[in-house]
């Protein structure tokens, strides 16, 4: 069953709730008390908190635990205590112990530093009451996006703000590595887990008996990231599908009447680590975690990163969305605690729903002005000369910008109780690292000075790459819309069935790059259409797709947000054409493009500096294996890839047909040319 979009038929009418600003009572009041106050969080069906220690001898004593502990030691010969013993010690390494005390520690901290950090962090509290009462109704699972580190920290501060339960927190391994800070987050809440498992089907039984008594019992929300790690470029990431698979299933298997999932949408105006994300895209790897890490961090502190907004999204109910897509009766065939793996139903049930989970998640993120003038300030720079665009024109056009995605249904934070030009001026104040302004004309910022091209290049894709981050926000609200544009100018005629097979290509090609949900073609083009159409810039008729007079300026600014990731895919196509050799591997490719891409950067071939971010990059791979066009061969290197040229070639060709773009000198008007006409489309 295709995913539908949420709020399709007039993104005008979204209902979302006001924003309080927890921080506002902080500033006025005492930390120490605030931390210190009467905490009684109301709990699922009144079940008293579960102690540690209980918690594990419920894992240790499950009956799936027990048979997956006989099975290991059939399979590898050793002793069944043995094993018991592995797995206790597994559970002692990965499980929380939750501790009030340093929970008020932490409520204190984060108190002062988020007070120094954000001007505000604003919460939608009819949300959190309708997570109040899912908590008491059902186990709850919290899905937050994540852009930070700063994300978990975040949610169960909010929570302990709001009287409600805390969390259990799936964290990486990575953090236990910390000293002192590992166990502390351990005694908040959190339980470590290996980031990959490979076939250990001990270890796996453990983690998710773990999960899943939890759950089952109610104890506490449990909350972990569906994209699985933290999105370096702001774009919602393909969700990881093992932790949600693993929810659903006591809901799936008759444990539990329903299992409520809360998706979480974290906005922050200015991302603590941008110039690091950026950096790491680079190919230079980030810092690893630890505690005197942590403290050199502490500079950021006087830093200003103007708000964050958190939104707590309606509760989706599993059994609402099983409902007609999933046969529960197939599990009364085996016992419960055999584990088995799920069919290709309950695999394309999950699959589905962790996209409409995290579309639900985009649809909820609150954008800044800033995330529109990064948009304008890029495509100005890919436009030619670096002359800047002059500080009233951004304006302008800023406001042009403003006026068409709230048409196309986001949910912008612009401040209306001041004028355009303050909103302009404060945005870029807040982010006066990324821009310069020289007489009267706004910039990207110019890097350091540097000792070869290469460095300089490098330094000017950090500045552009991170503006680039803030520009991905938006991808959610134009995307369709922007599929759609590049399908009318790449398309061989104004034929409907043209333009749509145009547009299925491009949606097909970019389902690594972003959240498009299987089998939902025809309804993205249905609102990409009704977009358009709304805001006058194309006309649909049963059979053509037409450009209207006034709708080359939004054509031509869909066609830009979209050209970086087109020109990226074509240059991964151009280098395995002509540099994949035959003993190329998986892990060689990231190297060898990058290198490939920064000379025809430096030769002048290239516009985009951000066709060298490594997501990018990896992307396109996965998308030319999922199409065959590169395939993965096992045998003496693991990982070879082998290239099909005829293939690929011919992949090249349809993401580069009829994209030749000249620019007219003196003015900010872009020429597609065509082998047909030329259409002179204003940005």
């Amino acid at each position: 069953a295709a995913c539908r979009t949420l709020y399709f038929h007039n993104p005008m009418l979204k209902k979302r709730d006001d924003f309080e600003d927890v921080l506002e009572e902080r500033r006025n009041s005492s930390d120490l008390r605030y931390a210190l106050r009467c905490y009684t969080p109301v709990l699922y069906k009144g079940v008293p908190p579960c102690k540690s220690s209980m918690l594990k001898s419920m894992v240790l004593q499950s009956d799936q635990l027990h048979y997956v502990i006989s099975q290991v030691s059939k399979e590898t010969g050793r002793k069944t205590d043995e094993v018991q013993e592995e797995a206790s010690a597994i559970l002692d390494e990965m499980a929380h112990c939750q501790q009030l005390s340093t929970v008020r520690f932490f409520a204190f901290t984060l108190s002062k530093v988020f007070k120094s950090l954000f001007r505000s962090i604003c919460v939608n509290e009819e949300g959190i009451q309708r997570l109040q009462q899912a908590i008491q109704e059902h186990p709850v699972v919290l899905l937050p996006s994540h852009r930070s580190y700063m994300d978990f920290l975040l949610m169960s501060y909010l929570l302990y703000t709001y009287d409600l339960t805390l969390p259990v927190i799936a964290a990486g391994m990575d953090f236990m590595g910390m000293k002192f800070v590992g166990e502390m987050l351990r005694m908040s809440g959190a339980f470590f887990i290996r980031r990959s498992f490979g076939g250990d089907k001990l270890y796996w039984a453990v983690f998710s008996e773990y999960v899943k008594t939890m759950l089952k019992n109610g104890f506490a929300p449990v909350e972990f990231f569906l994209e699985g790690t933290r999105s370096r470029t702001s774009k919602s990431l393909t969700p990881k599908l093992g932790l949600l698979n693993i929810a659903m299933d006591p809901f799936l298997k008759g444990e539990v009447f329903d299992v409520s999932v809360v998706p979480v949408s974290i906005s922050y105006e200015r991302i603590l680590e941008e110039t690091l994300y950026a950096r790491e895209l680079l190919g230079i790897p980030k810092p690893k975690e630890s505690t005197s890490g942590l403290f050199k961090a502490r500079k950021v502190l006087s830093e200003d990163y103007g708000s964050i907004h958190v939104y707590f999204g309606q509760p989706v109910s599993v059994r609402s969305l099983a409902e007609g897509r999933v046969n529960r009766r197939q599990f009364n065939l085996v016992p419960r605690h055999i584990p088995g793996k799920p069919g290709e139903d309950i695999h394309s049930f999950v699959n589905d729903s962790a996209y409409k989970l995290v579309r639900a998640q985009e649809e909820n993120m609150v954008l800044k002005p800033w995330v529109l003038l990064a948009s304008l300030l890029l495509q100005n720079q890919a436009a030619g000369p670096k002359e800047g665009l002059p500080l009233d024109e951004l304006t302008a056009q800023a406001v042009w910008l403003r006026d068409l995605s709230r048409q196309y249904g986001a949910f912008l934070h612009w401040p209306d109780q001041m004028t355009p030009s303050e909103v302009v001026s404060s945005s870029l104040s807040l982010h006066r690292g990324l821009v310069r302004i020289c007489e009267g004309k706004v910039q990207l910022a110019d890097p350091h000075s540097a000792a070869t091209p290469e460095e300089k290049l490098l330094n000017q894709a950090v500045i552009v790459l991170s503006c680039a981050s803030y520009r991905n926000q938006a991808l959610h609200v134009f995307l369709r819309p922007a599929l759609l544009a590049s399908a009318i100018h790449t398309a061989s005629s104004t034929q409907k069935q043209e333009v749509f097979n145009s547009f299925s290509f491009l949606r097909n090609m970019f389902s690594n790059e972003f959240i498009l949900c299987p089998g939902a073609t025809v309804q993205d083009f249905e609102e990409a259409s009704y977009l358009l159409v709304k805001t006058g810039a194309v006309q649909v008729s049963q059979q053509e797709v037409v450009v209207t007079e006034g709708g080359h300026r939004t054509l031509a600014f869909l066609i830009a947000m979209l050209d970086p990731f087109l020109q990226g895919y074509q240059v991964v196509c151009r280098f395995l054409c002509e540099e994949a050799t035959e003993t190329l591997t998986e892990k060689q490719f990231i190297p060898a493009v990058r290198k490939f891409i920064i000379k025809h950067l430096l030769a002048g071939g290239l516009r985009y500096a951000e066709v060298l971010s490594s997501d990018l990059q990896k992307n396109s791979l996965a998308a030319f294996l999922r199409l065959g066009a590169v395939q993965k061969i096992k045998g003496v290197h693991q990982g070879t890839l082998k290239v099909n040229k005829v293939m690929v070639n011919s992949l090249e060709d349809t993401l580069g047909k009829k994209r030749a773009l000249c620019y007219a000198p003196g003015g900010n008007r872009l020429r597609f040319l065509s082998n047909k006409s030329q259409m002179c489309l204003f940005v």
